[in-house]
């Protein structure tokens, strides 16, 4: 995932290519400064992705049908604050939040993707929904930080986080603006550089860049789609870009930001991330990202060579990079109809799984395993046991839905 970063973070984003961390945040350090906090997915520091990685943690392990322990989904809601956000990491919960904690929309929008599919919060839902709409802009999107400059990333996920929570992220306004008029003024029109694509930003000339991890944010904003979703419906009409004529619908914004991904993609099946004085390299996490954007959009076919390539080619840098890298490969496998646990010979849930605290669906199986190897001594006759095992296991492993990208948030060219 992505590109949501200001200067430190591009810095620190030599550390691991791809990883998954939220916008303006630095990609965390491989030794912690603080103590690794009970129920944390992860073994980094988690000064500045602690809520993110573990919302999509949650998020990825509640879409494959596993139950996270408690001791988990209790520390991120623990997160929140009284206002309703929340920060990338609070180290002492006891302690109120104040003007000197950095409360951000990027924190705030993946806890309430992961909370409101876990199930059972409401109340903390809709607080932190509302402290979302307290801070939306006046052109209708959002920035990483209450009242900076909208970006696509920050939108992206906080619209989807609204259409998690049960709102209509396209009624959601301020000043008569959506959203998507937000995004819409970030988007490249077809006839320019970067035809299709969404930039991050404008630059200080007011000139849009094109993207590719913004623009894979966009195309699930605009569908008003989060970090979880299913193949949309294959479209009949022509993979071109749309067009200049205004207004471009949604569907046609996330149509011209799905043909410059695809394009992006191109031959090698991958995004590249190209960091200052270093040759391109993969670009895992903002790949996994444009897989989830293309089948959110219909764009399936696309899709297909980015995922065998990252079925080949992604295990060393989920293992390194944690649990947001698993989560942005399980959630590109959902989007995709593929089975995470057996993706390119990993078991990409299990992996997960092993970041953190047992689930409680993982530690009911091995009870009833050691229970079953109990019986099985007792009457050797029973031929039951492992099958039932097995059952278990299967039951476990049924996907269940609600993906962006978060975004291991490179700069694209």
């Amino acid at each position: 995932m992505n590109i949501r970063r200001s200067a430190a973070a591009l810095a620190a984003a030599t550390v691991v290519l791809g990883a998954a961390v939220p916008a303006v945040a630095a990609t965390p350090s491989p030794t912690p400064s603080v103590a690794i906090p009970d129920g944390l997915y992860g073994t980094t520091d988690p000064t500045y992705d602690g809520v993110w990685r573990q919302s999509l943690a949650l998020l990825a392990q509640r879409t494959t049908g596993v139950t996270p322990a408690d001791r988990a989904v209790a520390w991120l809601a623990g997160q929140q604050c009284a206002s309703g956000a929340f920060a990338a990491f609070r180290a002492d919960t006891a302690k109120a939040c104040d003007a000197k904690l950095m409360v951000d929309t990027n924190s705030t929008a993946a806890a309430v993707q992961a909370l409101a599919a876990l199930g059972g919060h409401q109340a903390a839902t809709e607080k932190a929904v509302s402290w979302l709409k307290s801070v939306q802009n006046a052109d209708g999107g959002w920035g990483y930080t209450p009242g900076g400059a909208s970006d696509a990333n920050s939108t992206s996920v906080v619209s989807g986080a609204m259409a998690a929570a049960g709102q209509q992220p396209s009624e959601v306004k301020k000043a008569g603006k959506s959203p998507y008029d937000a995004l819409l003024k970030l988007s490249i029109p077809c006839d320019q550089a970067g035809d299709g694509a969404f930039a991050y930003q404008p630059d200080k000339k007011g000139t849009l860049a094109a993207n590719a991890d913004a623009t894979a944010a966009g195309v699930l904003g605009v569908l008003g789609k989060g970090f979880v979703t299913t193949a949309g419906k294959v479209r009949e009409e022509v993979f071109t870009c749309a067009g200049s004529a205004a207004p471009l619908t949604p569907d046609e914004l996330a149509r011209n930001g799905s043909v410059y991904l695809a394009d992006a993609i191109g031959e090698d099946g991958h995004l590249d991330s190209a960091l200052p004085g270093a040759e391109d390299q993969p670009d895992y996490g903002n790949t996994a990202d444009a897989v989830v954007a293309l089948a959110a959009q219909g764009a399936t076919e696309q899709a297909k060579k980015p995922l065998a390539w990252l079925e080949q080619n992604s295990a060393a840098w989920a293992k390194q990079s944690g649990p947001a890298a698993y989560a942005q490969l399980i959630f590109a496998a959902h989007a995709m109809g593929a089975d995470p646990r057996h993706f390119g010979g990993a078991d990409l849930v299990a992996q997960l799984d092993a970041t953190g605290p047992t689930p409680q669906a993982t530690a009911k199986a091995t009870d009833q395993a050691a229970d079953a190897d109990a019986d099985k001594k007792d009457d050797s006759d029973s031929g039951y046991g492992v099958w039932w095992i097995v059952g278990v296991f299967l039951v476990a492993g049924i996907g269940i839905g609600f993906l962006i990208s978060v975004r291991g948030r490179k700069r694209q060219p």
